[in-house]
């Protein structure tokens, strides 16, 4: 049977494999010299980098492959639905296998893990056999949903929202941050394979510690915006959208060569700016696509008040509850104001101190220090602070957002701005009041 291929999905072709050479094209060789810092370093991590160029090309031809059957063009919209739920289905009831798997195996009283764990073993692949049928059609209908939404938010051009929205369920790599333990910032950030155990993470960790005198964590991450973008394995409906979303948008800026784009890696405001960004907006957008094609996942919405009823009464208040981002905001800003004075080992006494704290609240935190903070730092959309502390470039951000009258006005006028002094006056040509006056 000959496939016809019209004009249109040719031209997604061309488009796609253009974006994905490009990021395979980017990805740096370095040829250090023996006795420098980069190749001491890769000594240490020799045969645990991440490969990125075999993950590419696989991912490349799985999406082309999509690109000329595209099953999902043959389904209405309720059947595409089921697949997408299906699919997660699927997910879920592997994860759940897999948990009982392991539990087999770290039961001291099962003598024969490996005959106890065959019938679960069995049931897995069979499962993982399920999902390879349908994966590739599950997540090209959720991009197609993606960008329906975004190209009715104004982001269509010639019939195409630009740069396709692709993503990959895949097995994610490691994140290894490095930063100065004078200062919270990303010296240096590199991918490694996934599947590295935890004792040798560790050991790399101090090796690096040691050897340069920095703070160094290895912290498993939820997405990754190269293109496609990778995406955790998920059997959660509303995570998975919303991250979709978000690594668009840092495709978006990165494909059109917007500076808070391109400097993504080189300058921590634009990183954080990006990252804000891309939360408020992967939150936006998830909620428009859950409303359009998943209505009963949306949350209830919040009852309006009878003005007839009676007052409510009210009760004695509960002692307030742990709150993890406050804590954790408050953790960062006496962390920085320690390194600010130069006390650095009490800095690192402190974070440790406070480690403990989260760990007896049910928060498993395996190492809080510098290297913690210049990576989840970054994020700074919720209003709280947390990690990002008393950010000064995310909270200019969150009052852009609520000031902007579109989604795409808000990212076009992010576009050209990468540090706090250009937000700010960004914030004022546009008459937002920054910091906002206080409430009375």
């Amino acid at each position: 049977m000959a496939i016809q291929v019209s004009w249109r999905r040719v031209r997604r072709i061309l488009i796609y494999s253009v974006l994905c050479i490009a990021i395979v094209w980017t990805i740096q060789w370095e040829h250090l010299p023996p006795g420098s810092t980069g190749a001491r370093l890769a000594r240490i991590l020799r045969g645990n980098y991440f490969d990125f160029v075999t993950w590419e090309v696989e991912a490349l031809l799985d999406k082309l492959g999509q690109e000329l059957t595209t099953p999902q063009g043959y389904l209405d919209d309720a059947a595409r639905k089921q697949v997408v739920l299906d699919y997660l289905d699927l997910v879920a009831r592997i994860h759940r296998t897999e948990g009982e798997i392991a539990r087999i195996y770290a039961d001291p009283n099962v003598t024969d893990p490996e005959a106890a764990s065959a019938e679960k073993r069995a049931t897995l692949a069979q499962l993982r056999g399920e999902q390879a049928k349908i994966q590739g059609t599950a997540e090209a209908i959720m991009e197609e949903q993606v960008a329906s939404v975004l190209a009715d938010e104004g982001f269509g051009f010639l019939g195409q929202v630009l740069p396709p929205v692709r993503f990959r369920f895949t097995p994610l790599p490691n994140f290894l941050i490095i930063s100065p333990r004078s200062e919270i910032a990303l010296e240096r950030g590199i991918m490694l394979r996934g599947d590295i155990e935890l004792d040798r993470i560790e050991a790399i960790e101090s090796q690096i510690d040691e050897s340069f005198d920095v703070s160094s964590l290895v912290e498993p991450i939820g997405g990754l915006a190269v293109y496609p973008a990778m995406m955790l394995e998920t059997s959660s409906l509303s995570w998975g959208i919303g991250t979709t979303a978000h690594e668009w948008v840092h495709h978006y800026f990165f494909f059109w060569l917007t500076p808070v784009g391109l400097k993504y890696e080189t300058s921590a405001d634009a990183r954080t700016i990006n990252e804000t960004a891309a939360d408020v907006v992967g939150e936006a957008i998830k909620e428009r696509v859950l409303a359009r094609y998943y209505p009963e996942f949306l949350p209830p919405p919040t009852p309006t008040p009878d003005p007839n009823a009676p007052p409510p009464v009210v009760a004695t208040p509960e002692p307030p509850e742990f709150d993890f981002m406050l804590e954790m905001r408050e953790t960062r800003v006496n962390t920085d104001r320690l390194l600010a004075e130069g006390k650095i080992e009490e800095a690192e006494a402190y974070m440790e101190m406070r480690r403990r704290v989260f760990v007896e609240q049910g928060y498993y935190i395996r190492k809080l220090n510098q290297a913690y903070f210049a990576f989840h730092g970054a994020y700074a959309s919720d209003p709280k602070g947390g990690a990002a502390g008393a950010n000064p470039v995310g909270n200019p951000v969150q009052e852009l957002w609520a000031a902007s009258p579109s989604i795409k006005a808000f990212l076009d006028a992010l576009a050209p701005v990468t540090s706090q002094e250009m937000l700010l006056e960004l914030l004022a040509e546009q008459g937002v009041q920054y910091p906002p006056p206080a409430s009375d």
